[in-house]
């Protein structure tokens, strides 16, 4: 099927209607994982080079511990690779010193090396799984019906591919691998300072129940903040592109200032949210270091008064000074992973926030989907019937009401009728672009529900009143009518339309790349080239709303010549308001009010003198006498 662009008509145009909904983190994170799955041997090459980097800088701590206790201040003990006597002569314990300080120095260097690798191996994993979501969520806005997005704006759902996506792809490398790895550096700090000395790790660990509650009190609070910047960026997002593109209209009824106020307001609610965010996000740091600073002050005097008094704690051995020192590092390596995972727990929030919104859009259910027993339609003659149909875009508000007719093989069927009469959506029906909701469409006795989508549309073209071009060539806008077209196809389908002449006086000719929407050329020749679109992909049903209604009398009359041809053998259904595009149908369909009141040929409903005589009188005489002059 090809389309020209967008027409008029259908269901009115609503804000975004996304609400709150119950969240699950450990739902979405599961589904995170699904598109990690077929990279799971980067994640396990990930997790064994964090594991290995965490253990090796946890390890400094004792070797800290042991460099007071058996070489500064030394005392009868098991040093890490030889006993020291606790009399012993200046350079023994410089030399195991120095050895000690190389140890030290290779933990950290290899640890850090480890920790590259391991940020490497996950950013790479994330980043294909991020294509992953990213081309999943672009198939699925291809999938949804045409109800979707006459209720919800083309900016808030780009926002699901460009801002939602770069939240989780900041969260997907360095935030998910430093949370991680501050999991890891926890367990193993916390089970080292457990078999070194329980009581004192107790004691050392005794803020940390305070500091979970900060932690899961802010973060909250952040998440809810983020989620509202995620649905208050949509908002921003849809009123940029709607300005962009209708910054025509805006300019010519001089309405700049109330478009610069509109995105001020939903610009301004995007900072209040961010701030609320960046407030809870900004205020659990300090609430953790100060929380750190007591269990580091614990440390420090449960230790001194232990080891200057010799007394054992809770029945253990007496503190070193080197277990003092170990156990400050231990306790800074504890707080620190706590304040680092308290801090990009926000930013996870904010990723699990913007992969709720692109599942949620992916778990949306099409309102037009292909029947469990859908059938490929055959090539088609292009009989259409409509049998008593109605149709609805809101419940209980009928568009369409006991619309019947039929369209034999190769007829032209004009439909006409006052604007809101139903006459576009009467078009929709036969692509099945919405569902009728009583009644039947049949083309050649196919129910169109009852046949796939896609071999329905690529059997019917359709030209609308704004047509749409792409970015790209004049020749590939028209050969997207039918890809395997080649040049020589495309060229005639040009001179069909009458669009070849102006077409190579262009500066490339086919070969001009055009501005977003077809930008350079004018909507006579735009709507030329969607017309030559059209005719190439040569399909049995032919569907032209307003298609002429943008071009002057002279291109007009160079599309009507073409349209000749083109409708030759073919079944179309032509919406218009002016009379050359209706004088010659088989039949005129006059609606009203979502129902046929009148039907014949142009002669026959003029003799009748009723509603379509109204209308001739009213819109289509004036036309016809210059004609005639």
């Amino acid at each position: 099927m090809m389309m020209g662009g967008g027409g008029h008509g259908g269901p009115g145009r609503m804000l975004n209607t996304e609400t709150e909904k119950p969240k699950n983190a450990a739902a979405t994170l599961l589904r995170f994982w699904s598109y990690f799955r077929p990279w799971w041997y980067a994640l396990a090459l990930t997790g064994l080079l964090i594991t290995v980097a965490t253990s090796m800088q946890v390890a400094t701590a004792p070797f800290i511990g042991q460099a007071v206790d058996c070489y500064l201040l030394p005392h009868a003990t098991a040093c890490w690779y030889d006993p020291v006597a606790v009399v012993g002569n200046q350079d023994a314990r410089l030399a195991g010193l120095g050895k000690l300080v190389l140890v030290l120095v290779g933990l950290f260097m290899g640890g850090s090396i480890l920790q590259g690798m391991a940020f490497f191996s996950m950013n790479w994993a994330g980043q294909h799984a991020l294509r992953r979501i990213r081309e999943d969520t672009f198939a699925q806005i291809h999938r949804l019906s045409m109800s979707y997005y006459a209720q919800n704006e083309a900016g808030n759902v780009m926002s699901r591919i460009t801002s939602d996506t770069d939240t989780i792809q900041q969260a997907l490398g360095f935030a998910l691998l430093s949370v991680v790895s501050g999991i890891l550096q926890l367990l193993i700090t916390g089970g080292l300072m457990l078999t070194t000395n329980w009581p004192y790790a107790l004691v050392s660990l005794s803020v940390v129940p305070f500091m979970a509650f900060a932690t899961v009190y802010f973060s909250g609070q952040a998440r809810r903040a983020f989620r509202k910047s995620r649905q208050e960026m949509g908002s921003v997002n849809a009123g940029l592109q709607e300005s962009i593109a209708g910054v025509r209209e805006v300019q010519a009824f001089n309405r700049e200032d109330e478009s610069i106020e509109q995105f001020r307001r939903a610009n301004a609610a995007n900072r209040d949210a961010n701030v609320r965010a960046a407030s809870f996000t900004s205020a659990l740091n300090p609430v953790l270091e100060a929380l750190g600073y007591v269990a580091i002050a614990l440390v420090v005097v449960i230790g001194a008064i232990s080891a200057l008094r010799g007394a054992p704690l809770l029945g253990t051995a007496v503190i070193s000074l080197g277990t003092v020192f170990a156990f400050i590092q231990y306790v800074q390596r504890f707080n620190q992973p706590i304040q680092q995972i308290a801090v990009l727990w926000t930013n996870l929030q904010s990723a699990v926030a913007g992969g709720e919104r692109i599942f949620g859009l992916l778990d949306l259910t099409p309102e037009i989907v292909d029947a469990p027993n859908a059938q490929v339609l055959p090539p088609i003659k292009g009989r259409v019937v409509f049998d008593n149909v109605s149709a609805e875009y809101k419940v209980g508000e009928p568009v369409l009401r006991g619309v019947s007719f039929t369209a034999e093989p190769g007829q032209t069927v004009a439909i006409v009728g006052p604007t809101g009469a139903g006459k576009t959506t009467i078009i929709n029906l036969i692509p099945r672009f919405y569902n009728v909701t009583g009644g039947s469409v049949k083309i050649d006795g196919h129910d169109v529900r009852g046949v796939s989508q896609a071999s329905l549309r690529q059997q019917i073209g359709i030209v609308l009143q704004d047509s749409f071009l792409f970015s790209d060539t004049v020749l590939s806008n028209i050969r997207y009518g039918r890809i395997e077209a080649s040049d020589d196809e495309v060229i005639a389908a040009a001179k069909l339309a009458s669009a070849h002449s102006f077409i190579e006086r262009l500066p490339q000719g086919y070969q001009t790349v055009l501005g977003e929407r077809g930008a350079g050329l004018s909507q006579g020749q735009r709507q030329l080239i969607a017309i030559a679109r059209a005719a190439l992909a040569s399909p049995r049903i032919l569907i032209l709303d307003e298609a002429t209604s943008s071009v002057d009398t002279r291109t007009e009359r160079l599309i009507q010549a073409a349209f000749d041809q083109l409708l030759t053998g073919r079944t179309s259904f032509v919406i218009a308001h002016r009379l050359s595009t209706i004088r010659n149908a088989d039949q005129v369909l006059m609606v009203k009010d979502g129902q046929i009141i009148e039907r014949g040929t142009h002669d026959e409903l003029l003799t009748l003198r009723g509603a379509y005589h109204a209308l001739y009188m009213s819109q289509f005489r004036r036309e016809e006498e210059p004609a005639a002059a």
